[in-house]
C-alpha cells in the first residue's frame, strides 16, 4: 500500500468500518431489509464512521503529538486542515446517502452524526465517553432498521440496544489501553460486556417458541469465551499490550456478533456477515485499528 494511502487508510481506522457495515447487514436481517436501500444504509454507515475516526485524530491531534507522535496527523504525513475537510465531506456524504432511504433515516443519520462529533470533540475525556460510543452504535443499527416502517419497534430497540452496550464495555475497557489499566476497570468494563451478551440471550424472547434457530444460544456461549479469552488476560494482567490484544479481539468481535444476533432472525443466513471479517483482518496487518 502506498505510504499516502496508507496514511489516509490509518486516520479512518479502515479495518474497522466493516463493524459497521455488519451493525446494517444485522439491522437488515430484524427488518428484512433487502432490497435497493441496503446499498445507501450501508454507505451512510461507512462514511459517518470513517468520519468519526478522522474527527477522533483531528481533535486529539496535538496529544497525540506527545504520545502518538507516529499517527498520520502529529508525523506530519496528513495536514489537521485536510482531516478536518476529510471527516466534513464523509459526514455530509453520509447523511446524504441516509436521507435517500427515508427521511426518518436520514434525521437518525443526523442525530448520529452530532453525536459523533461530540464524542470526539468532548465525551471522550470524561466518564460519559463509552455512553456516547455505545450511543453511537445504538443509532447506526435503529438507523438500518427505521428504513422499514413495518419493523417491530420494540424488537429494533433490543437488538440495537445489545450492539450499544456491548460498545460502552468495549469502550470502557479501552479507555486506559495507552497505559497500565487499573484491574477493577477492566473488571467492570467486562461486566458490562456480559450484561450486553444476557441482553441478547433474551431476543428470542420476542418471537413463538421455536422460531429460533437451537445454535443461537451456543454460538452466543462460544462468543462470550472467544472475546473472554483475552478479556481475562488482560484483567490478570493489564499490560498495554494484553488490553490492547483484548480491545482488538473485542472489536472485530462485534461483526460475529452481529452474525450471531442475525441467525435469531435469518437463521444460518445470518452467518455469512462473518465474511466482513477477511477485509477486516487482512486490513489490520497492515493498518492498525485502536
Amino acid at each position: 500500500m502506498p505510504s499516502r494511502l496508507l496514511a489516509f487508510a490509518q486516520l479512518v481506522r479502515l479495518p474497522n468500518v466493516f463493524t459497521a457495515f455488519a451493525d446494517i447487514l444485522l439491522a437488515a436481517c430484524v427488518a428484512n431489509l433487502f432490497d435497493w436501500r441496503l446499498a445507501p444504509l450501508l454507505a451512510a454507515s461507512g462514511c459517518l464512521y470513517l468520519s468519526g475516526m478522522a474527527w477522533n485524530d483531528f481533535f486529539d491531534h496535538h496529544d497525540d503529538a506527545r504520545t502518538r507522535p507516529s499517527r498520520p496527523l502529529p508525523s506530519g504525513r496528513i495536514r489537521p486542515q485536510t482531516a478536518a475537510l476529510m471527516a466534513a465531506g464523509l459526514m455530509l456524504a453520509g447523511v446524504g446517502f441516509a436521507f435517500g432511504v427515508g427521511v426518518n433515516v436520514g434525521v437518525t443519520a443526523s442525530i448520529l452524526a452530532g453525536l459523533i462529533v461530540l464524542y470526539d470533540a468532548v465525551l471522550k475525556h470524561y466518564w460519559l465517553g463509552p455512553v456516547g460510543m455505545g450511543g453511537c452504535r445504538f443509532l447506526n443499527v435503529l438507523m438500518g432498521t427505521l428504513a422499514v416502517s413495518a419493523a417491530e419497534p420494540l424488537l429494533a430497540l433490543h437488538v440495537a440496544a445489545v450492539v450499544g452496550l456491548y460498545i460502552v464495555g468495549v469502550t470502557w475497557f479501552a479507555r486506559t489501553e495507552e497505559g497500565t489499566s487499573k484491574r477493577r476497570m477492566l473488571i467492570a468494563a467486562s461486566a458490562v460486556m456480559t450484561a450486553a451478551l444476557a441482553l441478547a440471550a433474551v431476543v428470542p424472547l420476542h418471537f413463538e417458541p421455536g422460531r429460533t434457530p437451537w445454535y443461537f444460544l451456543y454460538l452466543l456461549v462460544g462468543f462470550g469465551f472467544m472475546v473472554g479469552g483475552p478479556v481475562v488476560a488482560a484483567v490478570r494482567e493489564p499490560s498495554p499490550k494484553n488490553v490492547q490484544a483484548a480491545v482488538k479481539r473485542c472489536i472485530l468481535g462485534l461483526v460475529l456478533l452481529d452474525a450471531i444476533l442475525a441467525t435469531a432472525f435469518v437463521g444460518w443466513l445470518g452467518l455469512l456477515i462473518v465474511l466482513l471479517l477477511v477485509p477486516a483482518v487482512l486490513l489490520g496487518k497492515r493498518v492498525y485499528s485502536t
